[in-house]
């Protein structure tokens, strides 16, 4: 690997690394307030974004669309462990597990997830455009 290639990775983790602590933030406030239909989408959301950042986190130099393909299907597996005992059993041990395992099967959380995570896989791709339009700039 090249030095401008682990830069680029280093960078990209670092953003990555910020960006889902800030989400991890943004969903605590947003489960905090505990506002309803739209608090619980917002959170679905703001978990499935958590996912696909860690996810860049750990592997900055995968395609966006593997990552967010793997992110789509890690939210939608715990979703569907839901629809078993486990995520009550353990959340009933350890009640923060409930931020991380869900309470309840719903279906619309996996359109909310696959949204979501579709959604930072473009902004991701945008930041990363501008972020490299910025660092070579064209020379006239």
């Amino acid at each position: 690997m090249t030095s401008t290639a682990r830069a680029r990775s280093a960078r990209r983790r670092l953003f990555a690394a910020c960006a889902a602590a800030a989400t991890v933030a943004a969903g605590l406030m947003v489960y905090s307030a505990g506002v309803g239909v739209a608090g619980d989408i917002a959170g679905d959301a703001l978990y499935a974004a958590l996912i696909y950042l860690l996810l860049v986190t750990a592997l900055p130099r995968a395609s966006r669309r593997v990552l967010a393909a793997i992110g789509i299907i890690f939210c939608t597996a715990v979703e569907m462990l839901q629809l078993t005992d486990w995520p009550a059993t353990i959340s009933a041990a350890f009640p923060p597990a409930e931020l991380v395992l869900g309470a309840s099967f719903d279906r619309r959380d996996l359109v909310v997830y696959a949204l979501a995570v579709i959604a930072t896989m473009i902004v991701d791709a945008a930041l990363s455009r501008a972020i490299g339009r910025r660092s070579h700039p064209q020379t006239r």
